[in-house]
Parts: structure tokens; sequence; C-alpha cells
């Protein structure tokens, strides 16, 4: 974005400094354009100030996370279009809409995930040990895809434990990562009658829905 502000002062230079102030931003990061040189005068008779424009265009901030998708959309040759928002709960949305995005979901969205980790360690890579930034979430979504996913988990969680109160004995799923075991175990709490529990470890982790014992 540009600022800019007329001022006037007996000299150039004052008038620069003055300019800078009132913008709070350094000499060495404007523009000046002397739009009126100063006069001196006759004993005082006839000086004017000079009047000068001083310009500042702020710097748009680097933005580490989006610049690594272009960059990997270019190595892969993939057309998409990219769109980023922040969303209310501090969460910083990159979006990635286009027929050939698709490639980079997988299954189950393991390839949407990693391409997340990766776009979360690039958005908060520290320059120093004491770096001072406040962490950035980084959720990538493509075309939808994860609104989607979350839809049908939860209508798996219902199915399931709906199977689990039918035949009353508990039942597995398939290993799922931990923020889409998090959606089953949120959906089953709202059935009265069955409960969750995880089992497994690291890739193997699944989520067990059984009936509750009265």
């Amino acid at each position: 974005m540009k600022k800019e502000i007329i001022k006037t002062a007996p000299t150039v230079q004052a008038a620069v400094s003055a300019a800078c102030a009132e913008l709070g931003v350094a000499e060495e990061d404007v523009s000046c354009e002397v739009l009126v040189q100063p006069k001196k005068g006759f004993l005082g008779i006839g000086a004017s100030d000079a009047k000068v424009k001083v310009v500042y265009e702020e710097k748009e901030e680097s933005d580490p996370a989006l610049e690594f998708t272009k960059a990997l959309l270019k190595n892969m040759n993939i057309e998409a279009s990219i769109s980023t928002e922040k969303r209310e709960n501090g969460e910083y949305l990159i979006n990635i809409d286009g027929e050939e995005a698709g490639v980079l979901i997988g299954h189950h969205g393991e390839t949407l995930d990693a391409l997340q980790y990766l776009c979360s360690l690039a958005a908060n890579k520290k320059d120093g040990e004491e770096d001072g930034r406040e962490y950035k979430r980084v959720v990538v979504d493509i075309s939808g895809y994860r609104a989607k996913r979350e839809e049908t988990l939860r209508a798996l969680a219902r199915r399931t434990a709906e199977k689990a109160l039918k035949y009353k004995k508990s039942v597995s799923l398939e290993p799922m990562p931990s923020q889409e075991r998090r959606i089953i175990h949120s959906e089953v709490q709202k059935i009265d009658g069955v409960t969750t529990n995880s089992i497994g470890a690291e890739n193997n982790r699944r989520v067990v829905i059984y009936p509750e014992k009265k």
C-alpha cells in the first residue's frame, strides 16, 4: 500500500524529516519530490518554505507457505489457482482449486496432509533461535476436500455406532491420522449407548467403537 504526505518547512531536509516522523518510517525507506524550493528572501522579506511530497510504499510481508505451494505446483506442472484466508480461529487456510490438483489429495488425504505439514514447516521456519514469531497453524485444502471428507467420516461414525449397538459388540475402523480420529470420537460422543477408544501405535492407530456397559 502506498502512503504519501506533503510537508512544508524552512528547508527540504526539515520537510522530509517531518513527513517521515508523521508516517513513522525511516528516511531511507521513502522517495521524495521537491514541489517548491525554499527561498531565503532579503532580510527576511520574500522568504518562503520548501514544499516536499514524501511517498512510502509498504512492502508486502513474505508468505513462505504460499510461495512453497506455488513452487510445488509449478515444478509438478499442475495448473491450479491458489487462494488464502485467515480464519477467525487463527488458522491460515491455503486452498488449491483445479482439476489437476486432485493428484495432491492421495489416499484418504494422506498426500494432502503431507503437503500441509511441509507448508507448516515453511510458515514457521525460524531465522534464529530467538525468533519470537507466533506459531502459525496452516491448513491446506483442495477444492473443499476436507469438508467432504469430514462429512464422510461423520456418516461412517454414525453407521458404525449403529452396528455396535445392534450386534452389541465392538467394531474397529481402519487406521486413520489423528485429525480424522478426532472427528470420529466427536461424532460418536453425540450417540447414546456407545463410546470410543483409540488403539495401536503410530501409523496403525485406529478407533474402536463399542457399546457402553450398563
